[in-house]
């Protein structure tokens, strides 16, 4: 049988992707795919306050400690109607890989944002320089997380994912990466310079050292 995320719990949170709306004014946030609140605990930091989705019963119950409101819902289906809009910023962090079609809850966020609204994605990225290693290697296997997780229905690049958002009615604001150089003998030597390098290594080249791709984007005029 497939694995459905409805049974599992994602406990983790996303820093890299809330650090672009570290010069945002706080309002309403909507975190789409919200797991057990990691994020949602992050922007109560911030002076967010979030409204959360999720398909899984026990990430709402987890997720309730830090969220305003949690929502049961598959988001295959769009977000829930009752959902009060408008919200300054819309959540997709490691989500749209999920759904049969993105485009449809990303329509939907467009209709939920206020006036100055924005979204914030992450997708991870198939071609991120360890995997392109196994795609050379003739490995293409599915694994129980991460890039090649067995619940993803569908594979993004740094450009597929700036067109996805763009065909759904957005601009991309921001659009980089997070990940590290490929410098494995380095890294045994000096660990804490190599960490330095790494985070150079997004914006550098997001489609190749980058395992994922952030972007800023707000609807288009």
């Amino acid at each position: 049988m497939r694995p459905n995320c409805r049974d599992r719990s994602y406990e983790g949170s996303n820093r890299p992707l809330l650090k672009l709306i570290a010069n945002m004014t706080p309002g309403k946030a909507l975190d789409c795919g919200c797991g057990a609140g990691g994020n949602a605990c992050l922007l109560r930091g911030m002076r967010w306050r979030t409204t959360g989705v999720t398909i899984s019963p026990s990430e709402a119950d987890a997720a309730s400690q830090c969220c305003d409101t949690v929502l049961l819902a598959d988001l295959n289906s769009g977000i829930p109607q009752n959902a009060e809009s408008p919200f300054d910023l819309v959540i997709f962090s490691h989500v749209l890989e999920h759904l049969l079609q993105p485009s449809r809850v990303l329509g939907d966020a467009r209709r939920l944002l206020s006036a100055k609204g924005c979204i914030l994605v992450a997708l991870p990225n198939v071609l991120y320089w360890r995997q392109r290693i196994k795609f050379l290697a003739g490995k293409f296997d599915y694994e129980p997380t991460g890039i090649m997780d067995e619940t993803h229905v569908r594979f993004y690049t740094f450009q597929s994912g700036k067109e996805l958002l763009r065909s759904s009615g957005f601009e991309i604001v921001t659009a980089t990466g997070d990940g590290d150089f490929p410098l494995p003998f380095f890294r045994r030597l000096l660990p804490g310079a190599a960490s330095k390098l790494d985070v150079y290594a997004g914006p550098l080249s997001p489609g190749l050292f980058s395992s994922q791709l952030l972007y800023v984007a707000k609807p288009t005029s």
